[in-house]
């Protein structure tokens, strides 16, 4: 469950007269349960129809606590399901409109009707215009992070919503004098915690029982998790600071 501030003395600075947050202040209210959130994010799904905040005069984003709520619901569904994001929009919409809403599975449709489960989850995707435009950069800098290794294509020239997230904190890193060349150790790192984490669960992956594959992907999440614990208490740890 997302909380969101009150509006008391202690936030009358973070949201307007009328309880509306900025998106700093929804930033800080999402990060509780989603830390890698950022607001080159919350940009790109406003952009594709998932929430639609409020606009002042002068053309800033304010934000109801229904926005905040429908927002957890997305990365929610994201993280959790692999849902894309037309889909999430679309199951929103009709829990909005008073429908029973089940949450969907996706596979291979035929006339309405799911032809099979996925083997694996489904990544939302989106393209490299979509991309560029939501983390506010342009070809050459996107080409740079590229030749780093920083975001990667799939194979069918798209990019997973991920890339997004990995966008929005290379440059905020750049604002503090790291440039996208000096994030070479950093990617290398998380490629060997991914391939450690892979090993793990290789087997469970290619068993034939489908239950068995499906948990792979459980177990892949768990896994993850704890990788990403253990790598941020260790720089915590190295740089002798307790992090937020």
């Amino acid at each position: 469950m997302l909380r969101t501030p009150s509006g008391g003395a202690g936030h009358g600075a973070a949201a307007t007269d009328h309880g509306l947050m900025s998106i700093g202040t929804v930033l800080n209210v999402l990060r509780d349960e989603f830390p890698e959130v950022t607001v080159s994010k919350i940009r790109f799904l406003e952009s594709e129809g998932l929430i639609e905040p409020q606009r002042t005069p002068s053309g800033y984003r304010k934000f109801s606590e229904d926005d905040v709520e429908r927002l957890g619901h997305v990365l929610r569904m994201q993280r959790d399901h692999y849902l894309p994001l037309k889909v999430i929009r679309e199951h929103l919409d009709a829990m909005g409109r008073g429908e029973a809403a089940p949450l969907p599975s996706v596979g291979r449709q035929r006339d309405g009707e799911a032809l099979s489960e996925p083997e694996g989850p489904v990544v939302a995707r989106i393209g490299r215009a979509e991309l560029l435009a939501a983390a506010e950069i342009g070809e050459q800098e996107l080409a740079e992070w590229e030749s780093y290794g920083l975001i990667t294509p799939l194979l069918d020239g798209v990019y997973d919503a991920e890339a997004v997230t990995v966008a929005g904190l290379v440059l905020e890193l750049g604002r503090f004098g790291i440039e996208p060349r000096h994030l070479r150790a950093v990617k290398a790192a998380a490629d060997r915690e991914a391939g450690l984490v892979d090993q793990v669960v290789a087997p469970l992956r290619l068993h034939r029982n489908p239950q068995t594959r499906a948990h792979a992907q459980e177990r892949t999440k768990e896994l993850a998790g704890l990788a990403v614990k253990l790598h941020a208490a260790l720089v915590q740890s190295a740089l002798g600071v307790r992090l937020p």
